[in-house]
């Protein structure tokens, strides 16, 4: 036996306390990011649905691709590299105890790896494909997901096209990974059921086909697919965490093209997409999407907005479904050696309706997109090494302006890393798909800095900082001249031992609004504190104790906080989740957010205000190999109000409660 082989076992041995968890560590992380952004976003649940869809197919990681790994947020460019080239270098990966020859990996990376990939032997790696063989390996799998409310909204009653029952159905086929098939159909409350302009049923479908690693084509997508490219300059279908997890991927820049499956209606195309291996060095992206949109028009019959919000309830949001249409073309030529690339990327966007918003008594809005044809370019360039990783873009519209971002990070040692993100989007340039590292809703109208650290002073000890500058030089929403914003925010995590772990966080954020005359801006000042503290046991329970306080200043002061206790019980096919939170704030400003478990593929994460409490029930049983049931019933008691919500939306009551409710069945 050699020294590497004797050297494994004993990590081997040493990592089966380590790694043994009682929860979805990658839950928790997903969870510490979208509290910590406040995030909103759609991209959100996409990048959910992905991470959910990987846990149930991890990526072999001795056949891991570059794209694959790049898939998964929480990995530096650094820790891609690494991996790669210790397989390339050293042969497979024999047990996960061996990635603690990585230095550029940490106990929590390692950990999360575990949850979306698995060590094993080559499988299928093959560019010949048979059809028979496809048919008869494949593995299939049906998820049938249903919510039924036990409240009737105002719109329930005559105004809404459908039923109040939020439904979708979720149909995949894979087959090693190569090829992929599926098909969502999905159904949101007060929408209409083979009735009206659905006559084909579920009110949203999506259907894609990939076909990966035959011959010089590593990658086809029929159907609907999303596409990002650099640094999401010009288009990003991707997703965006938000700037806690930049800090923690360290800017890492991807390339990506991956096939929709979910039920969002934003950012997927429609038409055919692939990636070619021109040559060792080289590769050709390019696609083609004609896809329909939802449009808010003016008198004269142009578009005002492009509507994203995926609502078909009543007859003024029927009438937008699918009155506008967009044509999108664009590919990527890219140079690759070693840890050192560039592409060179072009978007062409045309819609049959010119786009003209709404600009009157709106001056915020004077550089908003505007017409019927769009041009983006830019170049996307990286270097990575072992401690150091530099990436950036930079787009043009057609108009000429320009729109840059560059990442710079350092490992100093294994403990301690340094990052600094520079953004500048001139307020004329637009591109309808865009979406990267942002202060504000856009890349439009601004410039700014951002520093952030990662020290890991052991293995039980986290600490992550980060502050932002940004100063926007056109008018904003709400912002009648040019302003300023900075935000900074500070994360620790202690592991006392294998079962207990606490971790903290505090923000602060500073934004610049009009004050009541409009003659001077005034500091929207906002406080965000966060404790939690978790506690596994060595039969399957598992606590966390919550809580988060809130404190906001502008016009008045605004406070709020609230306290949470969930707990999670395994016991061989038995799942069972439960939590409670109590809330009280002040108004809307001072609201807070609680990420709740759910049903597998849906993203739940809920916005409370006002005084009331929140409790959830969640049961999940294995039956078999095959079979999966799950049912969560959750309730919300509002104690300082007679109305939940307002308009359609209105419920007579102070208390609100639905049932979740799926199955999935593998054949």
């Amino acid at each position: 036996m050699d020294f590497r082989q004797t050297l494994l076992v004993f990590i081997s041995l040493f990592s089966l306390t380590g790694f043994s968890q009682t929860t979805n560590q990658w839950e928790e992380a997903f969870r510490q990011w979208v509290e910590a952004e406040n995030m909103e976003s759609s991209s959100l649940e996409e990048l959910y649905d992905i991470l959910s869809e990987r846990v149930e197919q991890p990526i072999n990681l001795n056949q891991a691709t570059r794209e694959e790994l790049e898939q998964l947020p929480f990995l530096t460019a650094q820790q891609v590299e690494q991996l790669l080239e210790y397989t390339d270098r050293y042969g497979p990966i024999r047990s996960f105890g061996e990635l603690q020859m990585l230095t550029a990996f940490d106990t929590e990376r390692r950990q999360l790896l575990m949850y979306f990939t698995y060590v094993g032997e080559s499988a299928f790696k093959d560019n010949r494909l048979r059809l028979d063989s496809v048919i008869r390996h494949g593995k299939q799998q049906l998820l049938l997901t249903g919510k039924i409310p036990l409240y009737t909204r105002k719109g329930d009653d005559s105004d809404y096209l459908g039923q109040r029952y939020r439904h979708t159905f979720r149909y995949q086929f894979n087959y090693h990974d190569c090829v992929k098939f599926g098909v969502t159909g999905a159904q949101d409350p007060g929408e209409p059921f083979f009735a009206n302009q659905n006559r084909w049923g579920y009110d949203h479908y999506s259907y894609y086909l990939q076909i990966k690693d035959v011959g010089r084509i590593q990658n086809l997508c029929l159907g609907m697919y999303r596409v990002q490219l650099g640094m999401g300059l010009i288009i990003n279908g991707g997703f965006y965490l938000g700037k806690l997890a930049t800090l923690q991927s360290m800017g890492r820049s991807t390339a990506i093209l991956r096939p929709h499956s979910s039920r969002s209606t934003e950012g997927y195309l429609q038409g055919v997409a692939t990636t070619i291996r021109l040559h060792r060095n080289w590769e050709l992206t390019a696609f083609a999407s004609y896809r329909p949109l939802d449009a808010t028009l003016n008198k004269d019959s142009t578009a005002r907005t492009l509507y994203y919000s995926n609502y078909h309830r009543t007859t003024t949001e029927m009438a937008k479904k699918n009155n506008t249409h967009e044509i999108d073309l664009g590919g990527s030529i890219g140079w690759r050696k070693g840890t050192l690339y560039a592409h060179a990327n072009i978007l062409y966007t045309r819609l049959d309706r010119r786009l003209i918003p709404q600009k009157e008594n709106a001056p915020y809005r004077r550089y908003a997109a505007e017409g019927k044809d769009f041009l983006n370019m830019s170049v996307d360039y990286g270097y990575t090494n072992v401690k150091f990783s530099f990436s950036g873009e930079t787009a043009v519209n057609r108009q000429g302006a320009l729109a840059t971002i560059h990442q710079l990070s350092y490992r100093l040692s294994p403990a301690f890393s340094l990052m600094t993100l520079h953004r500048y989007y001139d307020k004329r340039y637009t591109a309808l798909r865009s979406q990267s590292f942002s202060e504000g809703s856009g890349i439009q109208n601004e410039h700014g800095i951002y520093f952030g650290l990662t020290w890991q002073p052991s293995n039980k000890h986290t600490i992550n900082w980060y502050a932002d500058y940004t100063h926007f030089a056109w008018k904003r929403y709400q912002v009648s001249m040019p302003s300023d914003a900075f935000d900074t925010m500070i994360s620790a995590r202690t592991l006392f031992n294998s079962k207990w772990k606490l971790e903290g966080r505090y923000r602060l954020h500073i934004r610049q609004k009009d004050n009541t005359e409009k003659t001077m801006l005034s500091n929207y000042i906002e406080h965000r504190a966060h404790l939690r503290l978790y506690y596994d046991t060595t039969f399957g329970l598992s606590l966390q104790t919550q809580f988060d306080g809130i404190s906001v200043s502008f016009r008045e002061h605004a406070r709020g906080w609230m306290t949470s206790e969930q707990a999670s019980y395994q016991w061989r096919w038995l799942q069972l989740s439960a939590n409670a939170a109590y809330f009280h704030t002040d108004n809307y400003e001072s609201r807070l957010y609680l990420y709740e478990r759910s049903v597998l593929y849906n993203f739940s994460s809920l916005m409370l205000y006002g005084k009331g409490l929140r409790y959830a029930l969640m049961v999940r049983t294995d039956i078999g190999k095959h079979l999966l049931l799950i049912a969560k019933i959750g309730v919300t008691n509002y104690f300082d109000r007679a109305r939940i919500s307002s308009g359609l939306q209105e419920i007579s009551g102070s208390s609100m409660a639905e049932v979740d409710m799926q199955v999935r069945w593998k054949f």
